[in-house]
């Protein structure tokens, strides 16, 4: 058996000897940037498919008018 790649973006790999607060900042930082990437792709796919974004919106929609509070 051998032991798996280790790489910074494993969940949880702090490098031996680091503070915990600095694995949970580059955690955050990844994190932060994905959300950005996702948001980007997100907007540009609403622009390519102007239609499907607007069948996303209305279902949204009915989604928040139908939710019980």
């Amino acid at each position: 058996m051998h032991e798996p790649q280790r790489t910074e973006d494993t969940a949880g790999a702090a490098p031996r000897g680091a503070p915990a607060d600095e694995s949970e900042a580059a955690r955050r930082r990844r994190r932060a940037q994905f959300l950005r990437e996702l948001h980007e792709a997100k907007e540009l796919r609403n622009r390519v498919q102007p239609r499907r974004a607007r069948a996303e919106r209305m279902r949204q929609a009915m989604r928040m008018r139908t939710f019980r509070w």
